[in-house]
């Protein structure tokens, strides 16, 4: 049979045709052939260890850790005989060497790398699949470790995602992860979850009777009177009599009432006073109250404004998820107060841009379990996402991704965001947008705290001030260097963790800080017209002394201990080579090396904020390296991101030693990127543990981190050992983090946020029965001491997964979240099926035929295999399957 072939090339296009065709239509047609025809399938062949580990530290991969992998490239249309085409593709792990002849893979920056032909390369022949075979730096555990929309393109074409790439369901890409796929190496003892050991997690949790928590508020309250028994009845409505409230405050959580089907314009009333004279003790400061629920009314005493606030979201915490057909409250006489001053969640918009609406809806939620800051990351390496008035390139160019090499009119495509402008990488809050945000928080008593990164991680405002100096360099170089940030004849080289190689803006120049207090005093701006004066100034900070080591980048020692970075040596470090920084350093009799631009740099920036007004400060930890808070004119809160078995519980107490505040942000707990379960359907990275569950989170001790040991692994499964080698001085508070490199959408957004942030919240605002009191000194030993009561902290958490189970599940699904349903565990024994749930309440179905049908279980039943998937209480939303047999 004669083979077909499409688009051969530009001599054999103009040999079959009368007329002349254009190179454009010639490449175009290639690419739109690729792009439509060829399927790309990421395949993770084996993780190289023991022996063949060796194969790896020759190829400069850390820690000797790297994996075989192939990039399927399938064609199943007509032959395809043109090698004059590109596939780019994203890759969060570095190519170490290419083992296929016909191709070569080139870095571009980050994580955009290029597939290109060679000479070997003879076409695509018609269903047929051709392999690129290569070696990557570390593993690939779990599926969204492959980024989607790999696109083709050529000279004079238009790029073209590859079809069968334009998804979020990584399964239709990579080819499953089974057997010692799963696992890091040999030392891994973590447990893969599947409905077999999930079952077994999920056994210790009980379903209680609706009775036994219709009176538990969550977050628990300080003291709570049990003695206090019967109902209130708000069947005729509710009147709030609150004269002292701030209006707006009042307004929002009214809205949550009228959520839940509570008639606002009744008769019972709820008696809100403010009065912190009369609160004393622990209960005598911001968010203090005493609520009594009787038949005939209620009573608040609030310390504050947010005391009156919290009371009431007491009050709606107790309505039932039934309240349509159950129009009554328990009656109750509690004692509030929070344990910590900060409750934070952090928010990466920059990696992927989440929409406004997502961010409202996480202030409802964050408001309603009684946190109060709201920590925006709005820059990073990837986008910028806040207008700032007289930047207009920051979000001209600096929040959009496409095919632009040059980046002129956009940053490189990342993270799977594809050629195009129209995707999940591109977007910004505009300046209306930001002070809605504020002014939404600040009537949820939310304080909104910016963080512009800097130092590093601030390519997006590098290159988009690049695009401004471009644009004004020819007609007013004066204008066009105004904020430029970098110094042009910078020959340092550097790669930072995420492989950017041109991303840190550079310490040294007047430019740069004309520009940080251009974007401190526009923000402030927009704090004030939204009515919340701009408190905290968080400059991030992190991982600018570090990069990543291997091959074709500079080889240096001094590891830190955690995360695999490596401190930098003077000739390799960012500004080394800076002719601005050299003479800086040679001028300064405090600077001797590069490593001091960092301290330096620090100190500027708080300057430049004190001088604005604004009372603190904020950064990653490492970014108050070299500084001490004496050093600093202002207030320095250290958000603390270092692993507790790596050192971490022991860096907070050292911070605060050093005089900073300190918020707990420690990864193996609080960051919500990393996936709920060791199982490689999840979402997430995990570099510092494989999975964080919502027991997880509910089980940490913020006040005393060397306990931890006792309650957790490591991100091996193994156990470990804590002791506190100095004293603890308090902390100011707690704070999850939702970084986006794997979350585009806001479904996954909201997936990874909820429901862990309600342990978080519960951790945030009460101090646990079972949290020990810090000794110096004490050490725990996973596995070996039992200083914690296990079985009062395993009843604490059986009674707050009942009640999300049984109660505020049902609440949320009001508000039209996408949270996470647990996958259900099961088993059959004896022939029978008997399943359960992280959080009892929650239905649970069974189907025998594939999915066609489902039925709720409800008692053990005569069963082969089975597929199992639990239900929203709304019934209209369903967790990933899971088979059992």
């Amino acid at each position: 049979m004669k083979k077909t072939t499409i688009a051969l090339g530009l001599s054999v296009a103009l040999a079959g045709c009368s007329t002349t065709t254009s190179p454009v239509a010639t490449t175009q047609s290639i690419v739109d052939a690729i792009s439509t025809s060829v399927q790309v399938t990421y395949v993770v062949n084996q993780k190289l260890e023991g022996d063949a580990a060796a194969t790896c530290k020759q190829l400069g991969a850390e820690w000797a850790a790297c994996q075989e992998a192939t990039i399927q490239l399938t064609n199943s249309g007509s032959a395809i005989e043109s090698a004059d085409w590109e596939i780019y593709f994203h890759s969060i792990r570095r190519i170490l060497e290419v083992r296929s002849p016909e191709f070569t893979i080139e870095h571009i920056n980050g994580d955009l790398h290029k597939i290109t032909p060679t000479a070997e390369f003879k076409g695509f022949d018609a269903n047929s699949t051709v392999d690129v075979n290569f070696i990557a730096e570390y593993w690939s555990l779990f599926e969204t470790d492959v980024m989607p929309r790999y696109y083709v393109t050529a000279e004079n074409a238009q790029p073209k995602v590859i079809s069968n790439t334009d998804t979020e369901d990584m399964s239709q890409i990579i080819t499953p992860l089974t057997g010692e796929n799963l696992k890091r190496h040999a030392g891994d003892n973590n447990i893969v979850m599947n409905a077999n050991t999930r079952f077994d997690t999920n056994e210790a949790t009980s379903q209680l009777s609706a009775a036994s928590i219709a009176n538990k508020i969550i977050p628990t309250p300080v003291w709570q009177d049990d003695k206090v028994t019967g109902f209130a009845d708000l069947s005729a409505g509710i009147y709030i009599n609150a004269p002292a409230m701030k209006q707006s405050s009042l307004d929002a959580v009214t809205q949550r009432f009228e959520n839940f089907g509570v008639n606002v314009a009744g008769s019972y009333p709820v008696n809100i006073t403010i009065a912190p004279q009369q609160l004393i003790n622990e209960f005598a400061k911001s968010g203090g109250y005493t609520l009594e629920i009787s038949d005939a009314g209620t009573e608040v005493l609030a310390f504050d404004n947010a005391g009156a606030l919290y009371a009431l979201q007491s009050i709606a915490s107790l309505i039932p998820s039934d309240f349509s057909s159950n129009k009554r409250i328990p009656q109750v006489s509690v004692k509030d107060a929070p344990n910590f001053e900060y409750r934070g969640m952090e928010v990466d918009i920059a990696r992927n841009f989440h929409s406004k609406e997502s961010l409202l809806r996480l202030l409802d939620q964050m408001s309603a379990y009684k946190m109060n800051k709201f920590h925006l990351h709005l820059t990073d390496d990837e986008g910028w996402r806040l207008a700032i008035p007289g930047l207009p390139e920051l979000t001209d160019v600096g929040a959009k991704r496409c095919h632009d090499l040059e980046e002129k009119t956009c940053l490189l495509p990342q993270l799977g965001s594809g050629p195009t402008s129209d995707n999940r990488g591109t977007g910004y809050l505009t300046k209306a947008d930001y002070i809605e945000l504020v002014q939404y928080a600040q009537a949820r008593n939310i304080e909104v705290i910016p963080e512009i990164d800097m130092p590093a991680h601030a390519r997006a405002g590098v290159v988009a001030m690049e695009a401004r100096y471009n644009k004004y360099k020819d007609s007013d170089i004066e204008k066009a260097t105004e904020y430029r940030l970098t110094d042009p004849d910078d020959k340092s080289v550097y790669t930072t963790i995420q492989f950017y190689n041109d991303g840190i803006l550079n310490p040294c120049m007047d430019s740069t800080y004309n520009f940080i207090g251009k974007v401190i005093a526009e923000v402030q701006a927009m704090h004030q017209a939204a009515g919340q004066p701009l408190k905290t100034w968080h400059m991030g900070g992190d991982e600018a002394k570090n990069i990543h080591l291997g091959n074709g980048f500079e080889q240096t020692g001094g590891t830190t201990g955690w995360k695999g970075d490596k401190d930098l040596t003077k000739e390799s470090m960012p500004w080394a080579k800076s002719p601005q920084c050299v003479a800086q350093i040679a001028a300064d009799d405090n600077l001797e090396t590069p490593h001091d631009l960092g301290p330096m740099f620090v100190k500027k920036v708080a300057n430049i904020i004190a001088a604005a007004g604004i009372e603190k400060t904020q950064l990653w930890q490492d970014g108050l390296k070299g500084v001490d808070a004496k050093d600093l004119p202002l207030t320095a809160v250290a958000n603390v991101w270092e692993t507790l078995y790596w050192g971490g519980a022991n860096t907070s107490n050292h911070m605060t030693e050093k005089g900073f505040e300190v918020v707990q942000s420690h990864p193996d707990y609080l960051y919500f990127d990393f996936p709920y379960e060791v199982n490689s359907k999840e979402r997430g990275y995990y570099w510092a543990t494989r999975y964080t569950d919502s027991k997880k989170v509910f089980k940490f001790s913020p006040n005393n981190l060397p306990q931890n040991a006792e309650t957790s692994k490591d991100r091996d499964g193994n156990n470990f050992n804590i002791k506190g080698d100095t004293q603890n001085r308090g902390y100011n508070g707690i704070s999850g983090q939702l970084w986006s490199e794997t979350v585009r959408t806001d479904s996954q957004f909201e997936y990874m946020v909820y429901p862990r942030i309600l342990p978080l919240a519960e951790r945030a605002w009460h101090k646990a029965s079972w949290e020990l009191d810090y000794v110096k000194d004490r050490e725990f030993k996973g596995g070996e001491t039992t200083f914690v009561d296990a079985n009062k902290q395993q009843s604490a958490w059986n009674q707050f997964a009942n009640i999300i189970g049984q109660r505020e599940l049902a609440k949320i699904d009001k508000t039209g979240v996408q949270y996470r349903l647990p996958v259900p565990g099961g088993k059959i024994e004896s022939g029978k099926l008997i399943t359960n749930v992280a959080f009892p309440g929650l239905e649970v179905q069974y189907s025998t035929d594939l999915g066609s049908t489902w039925t709720t279980w409800t008692k053990p039943v005569d069963v082969t295999t089975a597929e199992l998937r639990t239900v929203s209480p709304d019934g209209k939303r369903f967790s990933r399957i899971t088979s059992v047999k």
